[in-house]
């Protein structure tokens, strides 16, 4: 069975504090995406809404504004993947015969300062991988996740001898990207000096190399082939290959930051997702990825296919990531500058590559769009890769 997107939308993203209530994000985002597919909220039979911070109800605060049809409503939470794993679960809807047209939503409200975890909210494979960073001088509190992610980026710095420019480099295309998206938080361009001239989090790790916590909302909607043919939907892009991995035991057997940050599960199931889909990575125009830290971006270069072990530096320095190179790797400007509402992230990944690949993305259009991957992870953990195509 074929599962068409009808729809999308998203709202624009916000600082903290500056933000409209979730409620209004998620109807916002929700209502743009079933009017984007041309279809009544009473056409959706069943609703995933996404979010990390909130009430265990905030799914029905927010969509039940755009009526009360008793349509299942599931409020799901996964970490930084929440957004893809409301899309992979209304996806796998669709594949049951459970229903024939589904809206994910996500959205989040978030607070100003650094995104950590609680300490008990820590995964268990994280005490071997603590005691390490304590050792090298880690505090493992406050700029917990800097602290993980730029532990990892020394050990790849290590193994491979990747410049810290390289990093840093990741971060201006970012901008360069978001300059072109009129939702981005941050659009103003920066430069490699900037970049690494701004404050340390965890080296190599600039302020400029994290991504914000933010306030947003994102929707699609998913349907049958004969859900779209039967209510004269235009819905052009597939989801032709998905995959949903937790951590496998290699992180509680190593003490690898690397394998900490998900590169297992990202491997895994990417190649599941390629299989699905009968094409792998050199056969998409336009990416997707997670990039809360430029070091994720760069590790999860090799994670996903995308350049061999310990060449992700080459494919930076080719400027393979943007336009005019193999891949235009975050198009959006990513989660480094379109920012990060944890909920909502996953679909705004799946806006912009909706868009791409019909060919409506305005100045940021990649050249020949057809085939796209995303890649959305959390730590601790859940990754979903999906793959599009135009059709």
């Amino acid at each position: 069975m074929r599962v068409l997107i009808a729809g999308v939308g998203m709202t624009d993203f916000y600082k903290p504090g500056k933000s409209p209530d979730y409620t209004e994000l998620g109807r916002e985002a929700a209502a743009a995406a079933i009017k984007d597919a041309g279809l009544a909220y009473g056409d959706i039979q069943q609703v995933y809404a996404g979010y990390v911070f909130g009430d265990s109800v905030a799914g029905q605060r927010a969509i039940y504004q755009l009526g009360l049809t008793g349509a299942s409503l599931i409020n799901v939470n996964n970490s930084c993947a929440t957004g893809s794993t409301a899309l992979f679960l209304a996806r796998q809807a669709i594949l049951s015969g459970q229903a024939e047209c589904v809206l994910a939503v996500g959205f989040e409200q978030m607070a100003p300062g650094a995104i950590t975890m609680a300490y008990g909210d820590r995964p268990a494979p994280l005490g071997r991988h603590l005691a390490k960073l304590a050792a090298a001088g880690g505090t493992i509190d406050g700029a917990y996740l800097p602290e993980i992610y730029g532990y990892a980026g020394k050990e790849y710095q290590a193994r491979w001898g990747t410049e810290p420019e390289t990093f840093a480099k990741i971060a201006v295309k970012s901008r360069r990207h978001a300059a072109n998206n009129p939702k981005a938080l941050f659009s103003t361009p920066i430069t490699v000096e900037e970049v690494m001239a701004a404050p340390p989090l965890s080296l190599p790790i600039t302020r400029l190399q994290a991504c914000p916590p933010t306030c947003g909302g994102a929707a699609a909607v998913v349907c049958t082939e004969a859900f779209a043919r039967k209510h004269g939907l235009s819905a052009r892009v597939e989801i032709v290959g998905q995959a949903l991995e937790s951590d496998h035991a290699d992180l509680f057997e190593s003490d690898s930051m690397i394998a900490l940050i998900g590169t297992t599960m990202a491997a895994v199931a990417a190649q599941k997702t390629y299989e699905q889909a009968g094409w792998g990575p050199r056969d998409a125009q336009v990416v997707e990825m997670h990039d809360c830290f430029t070091v994720n971006e760069l590790i999860m270069y090799e994670a996903l296919g995308f350049a061999p072990q310990g060449e992700a530096e080459k494919l930076v320095q080719d400027e393979d990531n943007t336009h005019g190179g193999t891949w235009v790797i975050n198009p959006s400007g990513g989660l480094l500058s379109r920012g990060h509402p944890l909920g909502a992230t996953g679909l705004a990944q799946c806006f912009e590559l909706v868009e791409q690949l019909r060919g409506s993305a305005g100045a940021r259009q990649v050249d020949g769009a057809k085939r796209a991957i995303q890649h959305n992870l959390g730590i601790g953990g859940a990754c979903v890769v999906t793959a599009y195509a135009a059709i």
